[in-house]
């Protein structure tokens, strides 16, 4: 009894080290669990799940697949493949993943989640709503998921349903670069540009160092130049058309107005590289890095 109290709370230990992100405590902790009790198939998923927070993700699979090899159906096994599938952009293991995990643990609203953006990804938005609704009724106060549908009803064009997520999301958690990330993306749908950079301005604060909202935020600072937007113009009103209208359009306009399409294409090219520029030299001045 004392051996297994003993255990447990080292256990717990491992996992809280985790939590502190001493990830390489954490791993040593695991480590010796495992040479310890080397039928235990919680042990490896742990040390799966320490590894995935480091974005060691070969080493995360490995580990989660010597925990299923013990047991099938362990739970957090299970969501570090998922997690690592998602992550790594492996969208067909993904869905054979998420398939089993959900088979598992039905109510582990994170896989509806994900369900839902890889939909959106595909460009099935109807699908993807459909998802995150399922992980609301789970979850009904988690603000990620509000913001999630509500990027959605902007790809949709439900512009006021958008904003009436966005509001609800921001009531519940205004502090997550993630809630902040996706309320940016429904903002720059409904072509809210302001709205779009000061959200992105937001996630910046709270995660200074995540490259993929630093590049969305520049991005942004170059669509409130008007200049660029004005060439943008033209591909909104085409996101509005069916591909055989688009394919239609495009050779007629080649053939009468060639000459005027290839200014307005070197125009476009100039405007991004100059707006590209103004915002390079706004937030980094004249000093050029990546």
């Amino acid at each position: 009894m004392m051996e297994t109290t003993a255990y447990t709370t080292r256990f717990r230990k491992a996992y809280q080290l985790m939590e502190w992100k001493r990830h390489a405590e954490a791993l040593k902790e695991a480590g010796e669990l495992i040479r310890e009790n080397p039928d235990d198939a919680d042990v490896y998923a742990l040390a799966s799940d320490i590894h995935l927070k480091m974005d060691q993700h070969d080493k995360a699979l490995h580990w989660s697949g010597e925990a299923l090899k013990r047991d099938p159906e362990n739970r957090v096994a299970w969501f570090v493949r998922v997690s690592v599938y998602y992550e790594t952009d492996n969208d067909k293991p993904l869905e054979e993943a998420l398939r089993e995990a959900l088979r598992i643990d039905p109510y582990e609203s994170h896989y509806s989640f994900l369900k839902a953006n890889l939909c959106n990804k595909k460009g099935r938005f109807a699908e993807a709503k459909a998802h995150i609704e399922t992980a609301l009724e789970l979850q009904p106060e988690n603000a990620l998921y509000l913001a999630v549908l509500g990027y959605i009803e902007a790809l949709l064009k439900h512009y006021d349903a958008s904003r009436i997520f966005e509001q609800e999301a921001l009531r519940l958690d205004s502090e997550s670069p993630h809630v902040f990330l996706y309320l940016a993306w429904a903002a720059g749908r409904r072509d809210e540009y302001e709205a779009q950079t000061n959200f992105l301005k937001n996630a910046i604060r709270l995660d200074p160092v995540n490259g993929q909202i630093r590049t969305e935020y520049l991005e942004a600072l170059q669509k409130n130049y008007k200049l660029y937007r004005f060439f943008l113009y033209p591909a909104k009103l085409l996101k509005r058309w069916k591909p055989w209208q688009l394919l239609l359009a495009w050779i007629v306009a080649w053939i009468v107005f060639k000459t005027l399409v290839l200014v307005f294409i070197g125009l476009y090219i100039l405007s991004h590289w100059m707006t590209k520029l103004l915002v390079h030299v706004k937030v980094f001045g004249w000093t050029f890095r990546k």
